[in-house]
């Protein structure tokens, strides 16, 4: 039987979710959602290197540099919402041929851990995109008046 491990998922969000790891983990190369990540942020970093290569005042940069932010959060929140879920519904989710006492649905400290770490990661990538978006912003603003 493949079981899904609470833990290991919790993880791969944490480390590898903005390439959408965790998602292709759970459901498949099929998964959808997987894929957005991937997507997202690749355009993310292609903004980046646009930014390394041309300077803050690219306007397309700014444009695609907040999509590898918001891919980083997404991830962090998977991350926590892993780590934390109830033992019970981790089990009729992810393994549902399993019972529901199964042990790949535990909670142990390292997904608490992974749970906490999510969190600072992600608010700090979250708030890092509502400030460079807003900074962009209002700085194109100002040069067009």
């Amino acid at each position: 039987m493949n079981l899904k491990n609470k833990t290991l998922t919790a993880y791969l969000a944490l480390l590898l979710g903005a390439l959408g790891v965790h998602r292709f983990y759970l459901k498949g190369l099929a998964d959808k959602w997987g894929w957005l990540h991937l997507f997202a942020s690749s355009m993310g970093l292609y903004g980046v290197r646009r930014v390394l290569a041309f300077g803050q005042d690219d306007r397309l940069a700014w444009v695609l540099v907040p999509f590898w932010g918001a891919s980083l959060a997404a991830a962090c929140l998977a991350a926590i919402v892993c780590g934390l879920m109830d033992k019970a519904k981790w089990n009729a989710t992810y393994n549902p041929a399993a019972s529901s006492e199964a042990a790949s649905g535990n909670s142990s400290g390292l997904g608490i851990f992974a749970a906490i770490l999510a969190l600072l990661l992600g608010a700090t990538a979250l708030m890092s995109v509502i400030a460079y978006t807003g900074q962009r912003y209002f700085e194109s603003a100002l040069k067009a008046t």
